[in-house]
């Protein structure tokens, strides 16, 4: 995959996040909250644009309070808001309760009527594709219609743009009418694309059988797709160019587990786009990972290239 630049189009979601103040306490007990920018493609956004690129986001929003939150939030991270479109009526943006804390972790995710669902084809062919290195998507944007077909159209204008195609299978069964389906729509997705990152799990969800994510990953990888196959505290397997490249994971003192995956996708793009070779950028995503669930939040945690150089100085190799 042959990144021209470090300007990023991004199909998906942006939200609001809620996390029990101070860090640790459970949500039944709080009795305050820091929000901040939350949404797995705008998460993205804000870990690309603070190692260096620029992000533009295409979602819709509720044409409320929280939606004006979100696209302020946004802008206060520099990430391109021009096709972020209010929707009005009854469509909510997606708001997720998010513990600080690892043990016994909870997370509450309100997803009904969704607002972002609610992009069209319209919003995604009103796009300029030329300027962009990449499109960027998470598999969550595929979950409903008229989201799902929009997004296939993104992906056929990318492509005829000559711009790669980068996919994080980000599966939350949650979203879906059934796992039939999701993995039906989901291995079209990736079909597509040229890049799709994903955990042991979700590569075995389209595979069928959960036994057979690794033999997927290789398949796809076949195809000259670039793949990353992330196996949790076991680190990474990625094919590129016809080699197996297996990668550890840093160790860090987590406060929560949300917000590797994001973090991950985001030091990984970045890295591969500032020429780092494949298996430095997938040690920089890990190390990404690694700071971001050190951190409260998921937007604000994203590290910016000086912390993640210093990071690195600091841990000179991950755990094998």
């Amino acid at each position: 995959m042959d990144l021209k630049g470090t300007n990023f189009l991004i199909v998906g979601r942006a939200g609001m996040d809620f996390y029990p103040d101070p860090p640790g306490t459970r949500t039944e007990d709080a009795t305050q909250f820091v929000s901040c920018l939350g949404g797995s493609s705008a998460n993205i956004g804000v870990a690309l644009v603070k190692q260096g690129c620029q992000a533009a986001l295409v979602t819709r929003v509720s044409d409320d309070a929280i939606g004006r939150f979100c696209v302020n939030q946004l802008a206060h991270y520099g990430i391109d808001h021009t096709h972020v479109t209010p929707v009005g009526g009854e469509a909510r943006n997606s708001l997720a309760v998010v513990e600080t804390r690892m043990e016994d972790h909870q997370s509450v995710i309100y997803r009904n009527g969704a607002a972002d669902f609610e992009m069209t084809v319209a919003d995604v062919e009103a796009v300029d594709y030329a300027p962009y290195s990449a499109l960027i998507t998470t598999g969550t944007v595929f979950a409903a219609d008229p989201s799902r077909t929009a997004a296939f159209r993104a992906f056929e204008l990318a492509k005829e743009a000559g711009l790669p195609t980068i996919f994080d299978i980000d599966y939350r069964p949650y979203s879906w009418t059934s796992a039939e389906f999701a993995a039906e729509v989901l291995s079209r997705a990736g079909d597509m694309c040229d890049c799709i990152i994903g955990n042991d799990v979700e590569f075995g969800f389209m595979a069928g059988d959960y036994d057979k994510g690794l033999e997927k990953a290789r398949a796809l990888a076949a195809t000259g797709k670039l793949i990353v196959y992330k196996m949790g505290e076991k680190g990474a397997i990625t094919f590129a160019d016809g080699q197996e490249v297996r990668t550890g994971i840093f160790a860090t003192a987590a406060l929560k587990p949300t917000g590797a995956g994001d973090s991950f996708m985001g030091g990984f793009i970045a890295a591969l786009a500032n020429g780092h070779s494949v298996r430095d950028a997938v040690l920089r995503g890990s190390a990404n990972a690694a700071m971001v669930v050190a951190r409260v939040g998921c937007a604000p945690a994203m590290p910016t290239t000086d912390e993640l150089e210093a990071f690195l100085a600091e841990h000179p190799g991950p755990k094998e």
